[in-house]
């Protein structure tokens, strides 16, 4: 079992940043890909980003390229999302994921997820 808890998310002005956290717990983190998905009110849980377990490989919703980025410290079991130049739509829960394998964008396809943090941005 992996455990997961998500911090840092807030309310920002657009054109803001955040960097998001999630620490995990229980069995080795540096064997799981890592990934961030969002809900918006009214939408499905969709993709952001994810991070093979050595940090080397990562991809990315194309929205969010150029302005969000994903990163992990295996000495700290946690994993970073970045979010530099907010817009009014990335306001939503944002939840971390982990699976073992490859990089996926299926959320049906991970594992372990978080609680979720609520990231809203205002104009």
């Amino acid at each position: 079992q992996v455990q997961l808890v998500e911090s840092g998310g807030g309310l920002v002005q657009a054109g803001g940043s955040l960097r998001l956290s999630c620490t995990a717990s229980g069995r080795t983190f540096s064997s799981y890909v890592m990934g961030w998905f969002r809900q918006g009110p009214g939408k499905e849980r969709d993709f952001v980003a994810a991070i093979t377990w050595g940090g080397s490989n990562t991809l990315y919703k194309d929205s969010v390229k150029g302005r969000f980025t994903i990163a992990r410290d295996n000495t700290k079991n946690t994993v970073y999302l970045q979010m530099n130049s907010l817009k009014l739509e990335d306001t939503a829960v944002y939840y971390c994921a982990a699976r073992i394998g490859i990089l996926s964008r299926l959320a049906t396809t991970y594992d372990y997820w978080g609680q979720g943090t609520q990231v809203t941005v205002s104009s």
